[in-house]
């Protein structure tokens, strides 16, 4: 199987997987983690980011602070709220769902035990 990346308008980046005469289009998933600050979401980040390369994911995975969310609202396809702000679900769901972005609050364990692997495949499973 060839794998070729290849740039597409705006900032979404697909990949090409190639077998034989067929051409399928995968797109690159784009998550974002949000807490109050966005820093106790930066070592999940960084565990997701190993999880994907070990599964050979294509994700491009972020983590921000809640007040600063809009910045990232047009690049984003799943939002996952750290337990600490899950009390803003609702509102998130009202405001990003209409508009194509899954929202979840990440599962408190896997939070704490820095599950990256779990979250991961928490967004994969939401984005699809």
């Amino acid at each position: 199987m060839d794998f070729n990346k290849q740039s597409v308008s705006g900032s979404e980046q697909f990949i090409f997987a190639q077998c034989s005469d067929k051409k399928e289009e995968i797109k690159m998933t784009k998550i974002t983690l949000i807490c109050g600050a966005g820093m106790s979401t930066s070592l999940l980040v960084t565990k997701m980011q190993a999880a994907a390369a070990k599964l050979g994911s294509e994700v491009t995975i972020r983590a921000t602070a809640e007040s600063k969310f809009k910045e990232f609202e047009n690049d984003t396809d799943v939002l996952l709220l750290g337990p600490q702000v899950s009390f803003m679900l609702k509102k998130f769901k009202e405001a990003y769902e209409p508009k194509g972005i899954a929202v979840a609050v990440i599962n408190s364990i896997d939070y704490g035990m820095m599950n990256g692997e779990k979250v991961l495949k928490t967004a994969l499973d939401l984005a699809k």
